[in-house]
């Protein structure tokens, strides 16, 4: 059995792709720093996994993931390997995400995006004028059509 379950904080926006053709699918890949459950020397330490997705679950990832944001993805692991530009075979492993979700409240995320060093200045989401205390947006009738699960 090839199952994984990860929570973790995304390193950065998702890279969002689209293959070419008729049939255009999007490929989202994002990191995701998994903080270990022991530490070293008092010191929390972290592994950076590399994360992919397709179709509808790239596009929410588009549309809702960004830095910093604390997800649970579970999916399998996939390896492979390639040959680069300096002729050296490179092998790869990555978790093929096959369901992910928001582990935190809007509010607990947006206090932590603001408590990180800024680098790269990402667009934020505009926040939500019908939102309640708990950080939650109040969802408006007849928005199920539109929503990318159902």
């Amino acid at each position: 059995m090839n199952k994984v379950i990860l929570m973790g904080r995304l390193t950065r926006d998702p890279e969002v792709r689209y293959s070419a053709g008729e049939n255009s699918l999007a490929i989202a890949r994002y990191t995701l720093a998994v903080d270990r459950r022991f530490k070293r020397d008092g010191e929390a330490t972290a592994d950076f996994i590399s994360c992919v997705v397709f179709g509808r679950g790239a596009e929410f990832a588009e549309k809702y993931f960004h830095q910093g944001i604390r997800i649970v993805v579970s999916g399998r692991i996939q390896t492979g390997s390639y040959t680069n530009r300096e002729g050296q075979k490179v092998y790869t492993t990555e978790v093929v995400v096959e369901e992910q979700e928001f582990a935190e409240s809007k509010a607990a995320s947006d206090h932590y995006t603001a408590s990180m060093p800024q680098q790269n200045a990402a667009p934020s989401m505009p926040s939500p004028t019908a939102a309640s205390a708990d950080g939650f947006m109040n969802i408006p009738d007849g928005i199920d059509e539109e929503l990318p699960f159902n």
